[in-house]
């Protein structure tokens, strides 16, 4: 069941969440923090910036063809795309030129390092896919094995006092 909300003069689509135990949230009280505690570990998902057309050297990184020998115009192409009269096509999935970017991306093994409910805000330690402000799903795959706080000023003071 989707429903669209308004944010920034776009419609977003939103999407159910359902839990592991059966239980659905609403749409409207979706909040990553009210689920989600210090040293878990998530996989973040999201759409991927897009680059626009792109050639074949930034899309796929092919080393372009010879720059002497009065091969001035192919710095930058691909090259051969295929064979002669057999088979006479381009085989499908051939890597050329082309849009770059704007795809579903995961990034796995994320550590969620602090979480504030009451800002909503949530810090996870890595790479998150997309622009500012665009919507990711985050989904809990773990808990860390060892995991040490970023914020240990407690720890430090307890320390100092003992040494003194």
């Amino acid at each position: 069941m989707a429903t669209f909300f308004v944010m920034i003069g776009k419609k977003i689509n939103q999407k159910q969440v359902f839990l592991t135990d059966g239980t659905r949230i609403p749409v409207s009280v979706i909040a990553a923090e009210e689920q989600l505690q210090v040293g878990d570990i998530v996989k973040v998902t999201g759409i991927s910036k897009g680059k626009g057309f792109a050639g074949v050297v930034k899309r796929h990184h092919f080393k372009g063809g010879p720059r002497t020998h009065g091969q001035s115009d192919r710095e930058r192409a691909p090259g051969s795309i295929g064979q002669t009269t057999t088979p006479g096509r381009v085989y499908k999935g051939k890597r050329m030129a082309g849009r770059m970017g704007q795809d579903r991306v995961t990034i796995k093994n994320l550590l969620v390092i602090d979480v504030d409910a009451q800002n909503k805000i949530t810090l996870i330690k890595g790479l998150v896919p997309g622009a500012k402000k665009s919507r990711v799903i985050i989904e809990k795959t773990g808990e860390a094995k060892k995991f040490i706080p970023v914020y240990q000023e407690e720890v430090k003071e307890e320390e100092n006092k003992n040494a003194s």
